[in-house]
């Protein structure tokens, strides 16, 4: 499998007042690795591919479960594509 590079320039999260985002950060690249390794996208080399807009999200979530459920909505558009 080739390298994939994914580059968030950047993540407005509206309706989460209680959001820690460095658990944010840490279950989205925990959850989001595991997804790449069991279920890796079907890229050709060089393609890129711009996830734009993601599914609203219930604002009750825990910072680690919202950054879970970012993960698998960007491989959810990655794979998609």
């Amino acid at each position: 499998m080739g390298v994939i590079v994914f580059e968030i320039n950047e993540l407005v999260l509206n309706g989460f007042p209680r959001v820690d985002r460095d658990r944010v950060s840490e279950a989205f690249q925990r959850e989001l690795t595991r997804l790449l390794h069991v279920a890796p996208p079907n890229l050709e080399s060089g393609r890129t591919v711009d996830v734009v807009s993601l599914p609203a999200l219930p604002p009750a979530t825990s910072s680690r479960r919202l950054g879970e459920m970012l993960a698998r909505a960007v491989h959810d558009g990655v794979t998609r594509a």
